[in-house]
């Protein structure tokens, strides 16, 4: 039996969400508008829900059109139609360095709280006005995973992976000059911190950090499950 619908133009992937825990999401840029409204219509036959992830407002504006109950986030770019995902135990904090981060910021935050984490925002907080950060110390060292988006030189994610004894997901952006080469800076330095036990997603990539977070709060929400049934 198949388990995707072959759209001609796509084939819908129907098994993810028991392979993986989440339903397929659909990647905005580059599809039409038209696409785009028969992958979501499919999704929701099958799943109830549907996430349109880098959607420009024009294209937004279309759907809603046909899904009125459907929310268009203009910061993320994302679009969400169906009922929340019930919340894991735990929190996501994404902690962004400047407000120029904040689209990155966005997405990795909509995207959290879709698959199922509670969120949590600290934003304009880098480190060249570090008292903006530390005066959020005690939120960020209580915080079950935190997800870090920094451009510029990308600093901030090895200053708050000194600080935590939890999972740092950081996100490099393209927000910065000329030697930032449009987020290689930051990609680099992140890859090269010496703050140990940080990950690194690529360039822009708040939604698969987000996208890791809820993994590991699912994980550990799995855990205390499987420990509360056998005591």
């Amino acid at each position: 039996m198949e388990k995707f619908e072959d759209l001609g133009f796509s084939k819908v992937d129907l098994d993810r969400e028991k392979r993986t825990g989440y339903p397929e999401v659909i990647y905005g840029e580059g599809k039409t508008a038209d696409q785009i409204k028969k992958i979501m219509e499919t999704l929701i036959d099958n799943h109830g829900k549907a996430m349109v992830t880098r959607l420009a407002k024009e294209k937004a504006e279309v759907l809603l059109a046909v899904y009125p109950d459907a929310h268009y986030h203009d910061v993320s770019r994302i679009l969400l139609y169906g009922p929340p995902r019930e919340k894991y135990g735990g929190d996501v904090m994404v902690v962004a360095a400047g407000t120029s981060d904040l689209p990155v910021a966005e997405e990795a935050a909509i995207t959290a709280d879709w698959m199922g984490c509670k969120v949590n925002r600290v934003y304009d907080v880098g480190v060249a006005g570090i008292d903006r950060l530390l005066a959020y110390r005690e939120d960020i060292t209580k915080a079950s995973v935190l997800i870090v988006v920094a451009g510029m030189e990308g600093a901030l994610p090895s200053v708050i992976g000194g600080m935590v004894q939890r999972p740092v997901i950081a996100v490099p952006t393209s927000v910065g000059y000329g030697a930032h080469l449009q987020g290689l800076t930051p990609l680099l330095a992140m890859l090269t911190s010496c703050a140990s036990g940080m990950s690194v997603v690529n360039i822009d990539n708040g939604f698969g950090a987000a996208y890791q977070a809820a993994l590991i709060l699912k994980l550990a929400n799995e855990g205390v499950a499987n420990e509360t049934a056998l005591s």
